[in-house]
Parts: C-alpha cells; sequence; structure tokens
C-alpha cells in the first residue's frame, strides 16, 4: 500500500540563472526606458543630423548691392563697314582677306560695258549740243547785224527827211515850192521817224531773243554736261575703294563673279577701334539702358564701358548689344575675342544682403537660419538679385547665419542638428 508520493519527490535547488534573471531584466528596462527619454528629448530638438562639411553658411550684412546682368560676349571693330556694287558686272578682287589697305585704296574694280557705252553716247550728245550752241551764236550775230544795217539805214532816211524837212521849211517862206510839196516833205520826215523807231525797237526784241534762246540752249548744255558728270562719277564708283585703314574681311563673292547692283563685295575692318558685342538674356532685355556701366573681363585684362548701343530685336532669346570703351588701341585685341561681361544695372546703398547659393533654386522663400547646432527653418522675403548677393528684406537680421547651400539634405525639418 502507498502511503503517499513522498519517496518520488525529488528537492531541486535554485540555479544561478534564474537568480539573475529578474535583476537582468529590470537593467534592461531601465536601459529602454532611458533610450526612449533621450530619443523623445532629442527629437525635440531635431529629427535630422547633418555634418556642417557638407554645407555651406553665409552671414547676412550690410552694404551696397550692385545689381547686375552676367554675360558673354565677343570683341568686334567699332567700324567694319560691308562695300556693295554700285553697278551691274563683272567684278575683279584686288586685294585679299587679311591685306592691309589705306584709305581710299582701290580694293575691288567692277567692269560694266553698258554703263560706259551710256557715258560714251552721253558725252556725244553733249558734244553736239555744244556744236549748235556755237551755230546758235554766229547764227545770233548774223541777225543782230542784219537788223543793226535796217537800222542804220532807217537812220539814214531819217536824217535825209529831217535835212529835207528843213529846206522845205526855207523854200516855203519863200515861196519857192507849193505847199503840196511841203507837206509831203512833212509827211515823209514823220514816215521816217516811225521807220527808226520801229528799227529800234527791231533791235532791242531781236536782241531780247537771241539772248533767251542762247540761254536756252547753253542751259541744255549744261544739262547734258551734268549727265555726262553723273556717268563719269559712276564710271569712277566702279573702283571699290576703302573707306577706312584696316585690313580686308570677308569676300563676298566669288572673283571675276557677275554682280548685281547693291550687292555685297567684300568687308573691310577698322583696327584702330574696337568695341564688345554682348548676348544679354530676352528676360533682361528691358532694364537695360544706353549708358550703363559694364565690366569687361578679357584674359588678364579688365575695363569699364559704357552700352553704346540695344538691339530693338530678340534672336533665339538674347538681345544683342554693344559696349563701347576706351584704349582699345593699346590692348593686344582680335576680331571674335571671347570675354565675359557684367552690365551694372543699379547701386542701392546701406542694403541687408547675403550671398547667393542653393537655396535661391528651392524657391527663395525659406532659408534653414544657425542658431548654435541647431538650423531652424526660417520664412524670408527677398528683393533685388546681384551676381553674388541677394537684397533680404524680411526674415533675417545683420549678423544671422544662413545655410545657404546644402539644405536639400535637411529634407523640410523645421529643425536639424548640425554636427
Amino acid at each position: 500500500m502507498i502511503k503517499d508520493t513522498s519517496a518520488q519527490d525529488k528537492q531541486v535547488l535554485p540555479s544561478r540563472v534564474k537568480t539573475l534573471k529578474a535583476p537582468i531584466l529590470l537593467g534592461v528596462s531601465t536601459v529602454l526606458m532611458s533610450a526612449l527619454v533621450w530619443a523623445s528629448f532629442s527629437g525635440e530638438q531635431a529629427r535630422v543630423s547633418v555634418d556642417a562639411s557638407e554645407l555651406r553658411f553665409a552671414t547676412l550684412s550690410r552694404g551696397t548691392l550692385v545689381r547686375d546682368i552676367a554675360t558673354t560676349g565677343k570683341i568686334v571693330a567699332a567700324n567694319a563697314p560691308i562695300l556693295y556694287s554700285t553697278e551691274e558686272g563683272v567684278v575683279t578682287l584686288l586685294s585679299q582677306p587679311g591685306d592691309d589697305v589705306a584709305l581710299g585704296q582701290v580694293v575691288a574694280q567692277i567692269e560694266s560695258p553698258s554703263l560706259l557705252s551710256n557715258h560714251k553716247q552721253q558725252q556725244a550728245l553733249l558734244e553736239g549740243m555744244a556744236s549748235s550752241l556755237a551755230r546758235a551764236k554766229l547764227d545770233a550775230r548774223r541777225q543782230q547785224l542784219l537788223v543793226s544795217q535796217a537800222l542804220d539805214m532807217a537812220k539814214v532816211d531819217l536824217d535825209a527827211a529831217e535835212r529835207e524837212s528843213r529846206r522845205g521849211d526855207q523854200l516855203i517862206k519863200s515861196k519857192l515850192i507849193s505847199k503840196i510839196d511841203f507837206e509831203k516833205s512833212k509827211d515823209d520826215l514823220h514816215k521816217a521817224k516811225l521807220v527808226h523807231k520801229h528799227a529800234l525797237e527791231e533791235v532791242a526784241l531781236l536782241k531780247d531773243t537771241l539772248s533767251f534762246e542762247l540761254q536756252n540752249s547753253a542751259l541744255e548744255v549744261d544739262r547734258q554736261a551734268l549727265v555726262v558728270l553723273e556717268y563719269e562719277r559712276q564710271i569712277e564708283a566702279l573702283k571699290i575703294k576703302a573707306p577706312v585703314a584696316g585690313i580686308i574681311g570677308n569676300w563676298l563673292v566669288e572673283q571675276k563673279a557677275r554682280i548685281a547692283p547693291s550687292q555685297p563685295i567684300l568687308t573691310v575692318v577698322d583696327l584702330s577701334a574696337f568695341e564688345a558685342e554682348l548676348a544679354v538674356p530676352e528676360a533682361y532685355a528691358d532694364e537695360l539702358g544706353l549708358g550703363m556701366d559694364v565690366e569687361l573681363n578679357f584674359g588678364n585684362v579688365n575695363l569699364v564701358g559704357k552700352l553704346s548701343s540695344i538691339s530693338p530685336e530678340v534672336r533665339e532669346r538674347e538681345v544683342s548689344a554693344r559696349v563701347r570703351f576706351e584704349g582699345s588701341d593699346k590692348l593686344m585685341l582680335r576680331q571674335n575675342q571671347r570675354l565675359s561681361a557684367r552690365v551694372l544695372l543699379e547701386h542701392r546703398p546701406n542694403v541687408l544682403m547675403v550671398k547667393r547659393g542653393d537655396f535661391l533654386a528651392q524657391g527663395g522663400s525659406h532659408v534653414y537660419k544657425v542658431d548654435g547646432e541647431l538650423a531652424h527653418l526660417t520664412s524670408i522675403e527677398l528683393g533685388a538679385r546681384s551676381m553674388s548677393q541677394v537684397e533680404v528684406l524680411a526674415g533675417g537680421e545683420e549678423g544671422d547665419v544662413w545655410v545657404i547651400s546644402g539644405s536639400e539634405l535637411f529634407k523640410q525639418a523645421a529643425k536639424v542638428q548640425i554636427n
């Protein structure tokens, strides 16, 4: 008979592991709670941590903000005229591209047979008209001689009539002639006076008539002489001369090519004066103005010039502008030499400003302001911008430090820890 189970019981002693289990669990719980508390505390400060070496900072300061436009361009001759043909014909180019030419030197010759033929015809016509004028002068002298003879004969007849009239007066007193003969002598005298008067008037009228006709003929000869002179000018213009001293630029036609009137032939580049030709983006075209200062940089040379002309048209979303500067004759410049430029639009004194950075590309309405080891996302308002600076209208004070580049690593967090 089995009394109880005491014979089956076995005494089990507590193990060392079970003895330490409770303290271990308690320690782990304490560490976890501490980590949660620290994480909660840290989360209130910043959820993102970024290394400062990956960022760029800038301090807000006050100064003069110079609004400007950065652009590029090239050196061009201030005077590079294109020479055009004056008549239709065959052109002979007398100078090669790159040759030095003097002012007034013949650089091309146009052969125009039709112009030469017309000139000879007009010259022959002028000679014929001049001969006709000389013949008219001889005829005028002959006619003047005839009327002078008639006037002289009328004067002789008048003298004879006056003499007969005086004789009649004497004879009528002596009653040696009849009254009828006396009256006849008076009539002859009156007739001689009329004839002499008419002869005088005819001489005067003929003189005026011949003078008018000769003057008209002389004017026609002068007009024809002007026609011939114009043809001579056109023939002389067939010699294409350099309007400036410089070098030949480019041929715009082939040698011995047949060209039309007003067709471009070649260019002459004046090397005594250069200008800068800039390509300004279309967005800044309305802000440009004649006389604005422009800083030019080509190689190791820095110059300041002024805008001298602005193109009224837009090509390939750019506006062409010319800059005139002094001392170009003392520099070793070349046609089409590349350069960089800065157009100075405006000077703003006592402006709160900051350096440009990537934060502008992200909208320019928010920036991270640094406060110790934390960067706070702050709303800002920006104003005028230059190549290197930006005006700050609101959201910052002088001495503030902003993160201007690298803020894309912050992932729009309100606060960021900077290590």
